[in-house]
């Protein structure tokens, strides 16, 4: 639940002030004294930290929500699949038995391609460079 700012802290991008909490079942049965916002919290700051379109003041700013989307796409891919993770010394997909290797951004570029190729392709009734 949020609230105004008082006067004193009021800015040109102040956010507005948390007055409290109230914690609501969504799907499931979870147990509500475990229930926590900390984990996405971190997820978002982790992509807003390594993807500056998040940031709405920033030249990399997504104006199109197609490039937006390829974009998170792109980051989850090398988030889960490439980068290996301090604690777990693996990728997230390797700990979690979805990949047996640490894949390259090579391997994300093949797959892109790979989905790009088996694409219908759009061609009018006409070949490029012949008219009637």
């Amino acid at each position: 639940m949020y609230g105004n700012a008082p006067e004193s802290f009021k800015g040109r991008y102040s956010p507005a002030d948390c007055t409290g909490i109230k914690k609501r079942k969504i799907e499931g049965e979870p147990d509500k004294k475990l229930v926590s916002t900390s984990y996405v919290e971190r997820s978002n700051l982790t992509m807003r930290m390594h993807m500056r379109r998040f940031t709405r003041l920033t030249n990399g700013f997504s104006k199109k929500i197609e490039n937006h989307a390829h974009a998170v796409a792109l980051h989850m891919m090398y988030y889960n699949f490439v980068r290996i993770h301090k604690t777990l010394r693996m990728s997230p997909a390797m700990a979690a038995d979805v990949s047996d290797a640490l894949w390259d951004m090579k391997d994300i570029v093949k797959l892109v391609e790979d989905a790009e190729a088996a694409k219908p392709t759009k061609r009018g009734p006409y070949k490029k460079g012949i008219s009637n």
